[in-house]
């Protein structure tokens, strides 16, 4: 079905940075280890000054040049206006669960806002991070969605997220005492995969060892995609194994068609034929995320039909209770077509869970915290 005939909105995939009003400065984070040091060398400071820079920002989550004092004083300020440009300012925090849920709200440079939320779990704590200052996929029970594209996130703007939510965690800000940030997901606002090379440098940074990154393992990166094919394929060349998640919504075409707007370029038998691949290629399980939206797409014969689908695959299904969003028509289903959805997928042998409803009362939909901010600034 063509875009054309269809009323859908063209949705144009891009992998790179698009030409942005004001280019947000250059950091650290946007460079890997190589161009680090190349720098250091061009501004005509010795390399090994980038490894010291690493270890204060990987390691110690630190990016406040008064406190590198393993580094001389006259040239802290000259290494942070070339490296460390100030790329995110916390606008507020809201708090749920206890305290152990926290969703941040970042203004950027350019006054945009972003959002990331820090999790915390008996076994785990995840921070969920934005790529994407808004989002142009279009689907329609989306905050962030109905927002549409302001910008695409440099690595730098993304990976200070993940270091904020580190530094938070090894400083014991949430509940409980320090902890270590143990995983992290690309499910907040945004594509990831229409964002791809900032992504991927992201994801460089996360999992590469101390000090050159953040050290944290790949199995615990979940990378979110509404079902770019084209991205999801690149993805498998890099030799990276972090979790695929395909955010599905419905096993049929027809509504996805509506649901998930990009569906009018791949279907959904191409989706999950890329993520197959992905998986052979990895060796790793993908995710399908699905949102439960009432009498939308909670029936019965959609989880038989999903079932069907996915019995013989190397799949999981996270089943997502919608949260949500002021106005909307679209709300979570009832209790009783939940558990019955869950009893047929299990039926097929079928893995499947339903995701912890942690932060409905604070906005827990991406794009609602931001957007509750630009209403109050109007």
């Amino acid at each position: 079905m063509s875009n054309e005939n269809s009323g859908v909105p063209e949705i144009k995939l891009v992998f790179d940075e698009p030409k942005q009003k004001v280019k947000p400065p250059k950091h650290f984070a946007d460079l890997s280890p190589e161009e680090r040091k190349a720098k250091a060398v061009e501004i005509g400071v010795p390399a090994f000054r980038a490894n010291q820079m690493a270890v204060h920002f990987f390691s110690h989550y630190n990016d406040d040049p008064e406190s590198w004092t393993d580094i001389p004083k006259e040239l802290r300020e000259k290494l942070a206006a070339e490296f460390m440009p100030k790329l995110i300012t916390l606008v507020r925090s809201v708090v749920a669960d206890g305290g152990k849920t926290r969703k941040d709200l970042w203004r950027l440079h350019d006054g945009v806002l972003v959002e990331s939320v820090l999790m915390r779990y008996s076994d785990r704590t995840t921070v969920c991070i934005s790529s994407q200052a808004g989002c142009g996929m279009n689907c329609p029970f989306c905050a962030t969605g109905q927002g549409g594209l302001t910008r695409n996130l440099t690595a730098g703007e993304i990976t200070a997220q993940v270091v904020a939510a580190a530094r938070a965690c090894a400083e014991g800000e949430l509940p409980g005492g320090p902890t270590r940030l143990s995983n992290i997901v690309f499910m907040g606002m945004g594509e990831p995969m229409a964002n791809y090379n900032s992504v991927l440098r992201s994801v460089r940074n996360i999992t590469a060892p101390q000090p050159d990154g953040l050290g944290i393992s790949a199995r615990s990166v979940t990378l979110s995609t509404v079902g770019l094919v084209n991205g999801i394929e690149k993805l498998m060349e890099e030799g990276i194994p972090v979790t695929l998640a395909v955010s599905l919504h419905t096993p049929d075409d027809e509504l996805r068609d509506t649901l998930v707007p990009i569906n009018s370029r791949f279907k959904v038998k191409e989706v999950l034929a890329a993520a197959d691949k992905y998986a052979e290629k990895t060796g790793r399980r993908y995710s399908i995320e699905y949102a439960l939206i009432r009498d939308i797409n909670d029936q019965a014969w959609r989880s038989d039909l999903l079932g069907r689908l996915l019995k013989n695959r190397n799949a999981h299904v996270n089943l997502i209770p919608l949260n949500p969003t002021p106005g909307s028509k679209w709300t979570a289903s009832r209790p009783q077509d939940e558990a019955e959805f869950v009893r047929i997928l299990e039926t097929y042998g079928v893995p499947v869970t339903v995701r912890d409803t942690r932060g409905r009362d604070i906005d827990g939909a991406c794009g609602q915290l931001a957007a509750a901010e630009i209403t109050s600034e109007a």
